[in-house]
């Protein structure tokens, strides 16, 4: 197993929003036997509303403060021993202060999809709040890409079985 990852046993899923870092994340921390963290659930329970309503109400840098404070919480419980599976918001990992906090605490993984695969993901979905203007969307998503691309390790995602994903992950040589 790699060093970094036996000192503080945290692996980061990152990627843009639909990617499926919270579908992956719960297979791998099963087959680990870990525990599977999606920060958006952290961030809903703190807030103690939805994330569109954090946007909608308070705003992205609100949503931002309260997304590293969550982070910093599990990498927290990762260094007391919890080997855990986290999987990042798609913004989280761009965030300088993000990026520092997993990069000295764990392996980032990043789920690189294609943007059409993306789209056709999130074209029902109204619990996005960046997702709505296909326009934004596609310009917030190539905007990411460089920060995504500081992950540890890559993996392409071409289709929507998440099951190469994984055993993909499982391949790389961390373990």
């Amino acid at each position: 197993m790699l060093l970094k990852l036996k000192r503080t046993p945290g692996i980061f899923l990152v990627g843009f929003m639909a990617c499926g870092k919270t579908t992956v994340g719960k297979m791998l921390a099963g087959e680990l036997g870990w525990r599977f963290i999606d920060i958006d659930d952290d961030i809903e329970a703190a807030a103690g509303c939805s994330i569109n309503e954090i946007f909608g109400q308070k705003g992205e840098a609100e949503f931002r403060r309260v997304e590293h404070a969550a982070i910093l919480s599990r990498v927290h419980s990762i260094e007391s021993g919890h080997p855990t599976v986290v999987a990042l918001g798609g913004g989280a990992f761009v965030q300088r202060n993000n990026f520092e906090l997993v990069s000295a605490n764990g392996v980032s993984i990043w789920l690189d999809c294609p943007l059409e695969l993306l789209q056709r993901r999130v074209a029902q979905a109204t619990h996005r709040p960046l997702a709505r203007d296909p326009e934004k969307f596609a310009a917030l998503y190539e905007s990411r890409l460089e920060g995504y691309g500081r992950a540890d390790f890559r993996l392409e995602i071409s289709g929507d079985d998440p099951q190469p994903v994984l055993a993909g992950i499982l391949k790389l040589p961390i373990f």
